[in-house]
């Protein structure tokens, strides 16, 4: 019974004490979200300038940006009311989020934003922009500046009959062979090549081979076909 009571008294006491703006001043709750802006506009120009998807959602970026203000406010509340903390804990418990997640440095950013909300509504803001200047540096280092060779996909349709030709042509090129079909004799063939810089020059000869119905040339980042 003294154990319900006094577990009851701690509750009453963390409403009787809690006030409007909780155990926080204007000015702790100003610094918060400026921190907790600038961090996440840093973030924001990150994942602008290292994307290298198909479509760059600018919503989603967007989205980084608010989902880490809204953090903040969480562990905000969190730390200033024991009543709310253990309301907030029940409420996102049954919170379930479905959407599918296509590019894995999504998830990243998604989790750096999270940790922006946190570390900066717990006032730690030295750990905060520290780190994130850190992961900063880290994916712009990765993600930026790429081999100079460029990978891409070279899809031929040719007639059967022209095969020792088509691969005469390619002899000059590093390439791998990734998938050969023959139909009714035509020939597809895709294979993946490294390019130096700009040299497509052999597109252009390989369609001007008789018997070539169609020569692609498809950037590729080793995962699908952009």
């Amino acid at each position: 019974m003294n154990e319900l009571i006094n577990f009851n008294d701690i509750i009453k006491n963390s409403v009787i004490q809690s006030s409007f703006l909780g155990n926080f001043t204007i000015q702790d709750i100003l610094s918060v979200i400026v921190v907790t802006l600038v961090v996440s506009l840093f973030m924001f120009f990150i994942y602008k300038k290292t994307y290298s998807g198909n479509i760059y959602s600018h919503k989603f970026n967007v989205s980084l940006v608010l989902m880490a203000l809204i953090t903040s406010e969480i562990i905000m509340t969190i730390s200033s009311n024991l009543v709310l903390s253990l309301g907030m804990v029940g409420a996102l418990s049954i919170v379930r989020f479905r959407t599918a997640v296509k590019e894995p440095l999504d998830i990243v950013f998604m989790f750096w934003a999270i940790a922006i909300g946190i570390t900066a509504g717990a006032r730690l803001y030295a750990l905060c922009v520290i780190s994130s200047l850190l992961i900063g540096l880290v994916l712009f280092t990765l993600l930026k500046f790429k081999n100079t060779n460029n990978v891409f996909l070279l899809v031929i349709h040719y007639d059967s009959t022209i095969n020792d030709k088509i691969f005469a042509l390619l002899s000059e090129l590093s390439y791998t062979v990734k998938s050969k079909t023959i139909s009714r004799g035509l020939v597809e063939l895709t294979i993946e090549l490294k390019i130096i810089g700009a040299r497509t020059g052999f597109v252009e000869d390989l369609s001007e081979v008789e018997g070539v119905a169609s020569v692609s040339l498809i950037n590729y980042n080793g995962e699908f076909a952009q």
